[in-house]
């Protein structure tokens, strides 16, 4: 089965018109949530996203939706098992034959430090949504047990023609729907082009230092 590229959606979501600005990519607008005291609203950005008819090429490009993902990474998990050794194998081929070239420039999220094994494996799940990723984040470093947890936000920019992802279809009724989930599935090349502290605004009685990460994936 030939892989199509999927149409770039950043360019048909910005520029964005937030708390009276405007936002010409997704970079710019992560970092003017990042500086607000209220935490983001996903949802809204999630009514965007659906109202959005790239977004929905998206996620109607496969017919298999989160469940497929779900069991995947559940026995992925099981590597130590030799009954499912083979099993991660089967579902992401099967990923695999439904993936598609994600596009070039495009933006894509991810919270928390970047996982050891992903270099290996070659999957990531991300998100396009940037309020997504900072809530993300703050339940990440809410549950770390050193005090001043660093929040860690990750933006990762498509620089390879040859980047295989899956967007995921959620389901529009649980709030699996604010997760605008796009796994990646294959890559050459994921490299650590800068790495910036900022002070965020308090969003708690904790004093929020972030950790802001660009890659580019190739």
């Amino acid at each position: 089965m030939s892989k199509l590229t999927l149409p770039l959606l950043d360019s048909s979501l910005y520029p964005q018109f937030w708390q009276q600005q405007t936002f010409t990519n997704p970079q710019a607008l992560l970092l003017a949530m990042l500086m607000t005291e209220n935490m983001p609203d996903a949802e809204a950005f999630t009514k965007q996203l659906l109202a959005n008819g790239v977004y929905q090429d998206w996620i109607n490009s496969s017919v298999f939706g989160r469940y497929l993902h779900r069991n995947f990474t559940a026995f992925y998990r099981q590597t130590e098992d030799s009954f499912n050794a083979d099993m991660p194998l089967l579902f992401r081929q099967e990923l695999m034959r439904h993936a598609q070239y994600l596009p070039l420039e495009q933006v894509l999220f991810f919270a928390g430090d970047l996982p050891k094994s992903v270099r290996q494996t070659k999957v990531l799940s991300t998100t396009v949504n940037p309020a997504t990723v900072i809530i993300n984040a703050q339940k990440l470093s809410a549950k770390a047990t050193m005090n001043n947890p660093t929040m860690i936000i990750n933006q990762i920019v498509i620089k390879g023609k040859q980047v295989l992802g899956f967007p995921i279809r959620h389901n529009k009724r649980t709030s699996e729907r604010l997760r605008n989930e796009v796994l990646i599935l294959d890559f050459q090349e994921l490299r650590l082009v800068n790495e910036m502290n900022i002070k965020g605004k308090k969003r708690s009685n904790i004093e929020a230092t972030i950790l802001l990460r660009s890659y580019e994936l190739r």
